[in-house]
């Protein structure tokens, strides 16, 4: 009889334990899930400003006779809102990189400097390749050219590829023609400060950092 009675306590616990750990299973699975995820369905990390910083070139259309462009650095950072929308303010500064004046027959060296902000559209073309465009406006100084006015309103548009290296680091190449109103000759003195439309094609390839 005695032996019966812990029998049927026995059973009677394993079906308690089975009970239990039944209905913890599915606790323990889902939390297991959520606390260490597969690389393969964890999500990527949306981060929300971009810094860019890079290699320049930009042409010098607003100084007659000149034979080449100018070379600098290109700074931009973007701030996103949203997957496919952001605002960029991006700096710019660009000088002759040789020893010789860029204008013939001159001891003229150029100097270009620019501050844009504006708009820019993004997307993801294909696994670690993404495309963007964008409009920016802003101002635009060129020195060392005598140039009136030296200061101008610029504006402009354009578009480039990236490709992420790592989850924060990637490498962007772009373009964009940039237009501001400046005299496209030496003699300020006979056009005083009227205005002269020129567009500047620019390009630059640098690193991003996402954070």
């Amino acid at each position: 009889m005695l032996l019966r009675s812990f029998t049927l306590k026995r059973k009677l616990l394993f079906i308690i334990l089975a009970v239990v750990t039944a209905a913890f299973l599915p606790m323990a699975a889902t939390s297991q899930a959520h606390d260490a995820p597969s690389s393969s369905d964890q999500p990527e990390t949306n981060y929300r400003w971009k810094a860019f910083g890079g290699y320049g070139y930009t042409s010098l259309n607003q100084v007659n006779q000149s034979r080449s462009g100018l070379q600098g650095v290109d700074l931009s950072i973007t701030r996103d809102f949203g997957r496919y929308f952001g605002i960029t303010a991006d700096g710019a500064a660009y000088s002759t990189p040789y020893a010789t004046p860029v204008v013939q027959n001159t001891t003229l060296t150029p100097t270009v400097d620019m501050v844009l902000l504006g708009p820019e559209f993004h997307v993801v073309v294909w696994e670690k390749f993404s495309g963007f465009a964008h409009v920016l406006l802003g101002g635009e100084h060129t020195g060392g050219t005598s140039q009136t006015p030296n200061i101008s309103f610029a504006g402009g548009y354009g578009g480039g590829a990236e490709y992420k290296l790592k989850s924060r680091i990637g490498i962007r190449v772009f373009g964009d023609s940039i237009e501001q109103s400046f005299s496209v000759t030496g003699n300020s003195a006979a056009l005083g400060n009227s205005a002269h439309k020129t567009r500047n094609p620019r390009a630059s390839i640098g690193v991003t950092y996402s954070f």
